[in-house]
């Protein structure tokens, strides 16, 4: 066990409530045992406490904020598809690409195609992308495998993931992705299938939380439904992709299962909102997916404020529609493109990411959560959503260990 270090010489974002950014200059963190055993300006370190101390670490003045959440990836897969961003480019529609076999489909293929070591090997080099600047906390789906061999594997290389590098990941079991070509005319028996996986797949210790695709290219409301109630009767969480494409509905269906959160929402109604507010449920914004399939309709970020619905923000980092690894860039993404103001974006990836997972021990600086932040080359936090291209991140912190020693 890491002894109690004193982090010190530094100006602390807190963001302890979602009104202001919580500033501390001259602040200090104390960790002991993985987790914030005091945060706070220095000349209020409590004498007894001081005494604990074994370590200190002086941080120059630089900036610390929670470490960053990236609460929606499909980062094991494998292959690529460039040859579809030039074929989108050239006018073909990702609705049709999908449709002529293309999208999910293609990196399904890929995806079976490669060693467990391949996509392990492929799946870390992205995270440790994301580590870099400033990712403590992410979720992997599976959904590239699409029969129980495939998301077992995909799945368990989410999971080595997590215990190979000092990440935490949650994983998320989206077999309601797309329909594999064995199952082609066959959508409801493929939920069947679905459904069937699910307890094995939760038994062996892959699973989290459970998504789906309800789309117009992906599964109804109906075969929506009857996933979710399967994860209901196992006692699993359900997020879901809900509204990118069409008003499905989703957003109000998933809100019923008191989902974690919605992602996507380009299409939410007003209905789905108010079902959002209701159950609670996390909106989580994907401004790359928005970007990078050149959408046009905004998702309803006003209508979101007004009823209090939390906002995240993720990289959504998949091969077809959002393949970015820079979380930060999102941040700005977010404000330029969707006109979110610098503090919700950075909350967005912190405590609103960490809620969308289900996860109330982290992302704020606050006394007894997990012992996760990030150092910056900072002054203020809102230089998190002012620039882009660059990495500001010196150091990273996660449960207490020092990535950089």
């Amino acid at each position: 066990m890491a002894e109690p270090t004193l982090w010190r010489n530094t100006r602390l974002a807190t963001l302890t409530d979602d009104t202001d950014w919580g500033l501390i200059d001259d602040g200090a963190l104390l960790v002991d045992s993985g987790k914030l055993a005091w945060v706070g300006a220095l000349r209020d370190l409590p004498p007894a406490l001081r005494h604990t101390v074994a370590r200190e670490v002086d941080l120059g003045g630089a900036l610390v904020t929670p470490g960053l959440v990236d609460c929606h990836t499909h980062l094991v897969y494998g292959g690529q598809r460039a040859r579809e961003f030039e074929m989108r480019l050239q006018g073909a529609s990702y609705e049709a690409i999908a449709r002529a076999g293309g999208g999910i489909r293609a990196t399904v293929a890929a995806t079976r195609a490669a060693s467990d070591g391949q996509l392990l090997q492929s799946a870390r080099k992205r995270a440790a992308a994301l580590l870099a600047e400033g990712v403590t906390t992410l979720e992997i789906k599976s959904g590239y495998g699409l029969s129980l061999q495939d998301e077992r594997r995909c799945l368990s290389v989410a999971r080595a993931l997590g215990n190979d590098m000092p990440l935490t990941v949650c994983t998320s079991f989206l077999a309601a992705h797309a329909l594999p070509p064995e199952f082609d005319g066959r959508a409801d028996a493929y939920i069947d299938a679905v459904c069937a996986w699910m307890p094995v797949l939760q038994g062996e210790g892959l699973i989290d939380a459970v998504d789906a695709f309800c789309e117009n290219i992906g599964f109804t409301p109906a075969q929506t439904r009857r996933v979710f109630e399967t994860a209901r009767s196992l006692g699993l969480p359900v997020k879901l992709h809900a509204e990118q494409l069409s008003d499905q509905g989703g957003a109000t269906l998933a809100a019923s299962f008191g989902a974690l959160s919605c992602d996507h929402l380009e299409w939410l109604s007003e209905a789905g909102v108010q079902s959002m507010r209701a159950s609670g449920t996390v909106a989580v914004l994907l401004p790359g997916a928005y970007y990078y399939l050149r959408e046009t309709r905004l998702p309803p970020i006003a209508s979101l404020r007004l009823a209090g619905v939390p906002i995240a923000l993720a990289s959504d980092h998949n091969p077809g529609s959002s393949p970015g690894l820079s979380l930060l860039l999102m941040v700005n993404m977010a404000c330029t493109l969707f006109r979110l103001t610098p503090l919700e974006a950075v909350l967005g990836v912190t405590a609103h990411g960490a809620r969308a997972l289900g996860l109330g021990d982290r992302g704020r600086l606050r006394t007894g959560l997990r012992a996760d932040f990030a150092v910056w080359d900072l002054e203020h936090p809102n230089e998190l959503a002012y620039g882009f291209g660059y990495n500001p991140c010196r150091r990273v912190v996660a449960g207490g260990i020092d990535l950089s020693s």
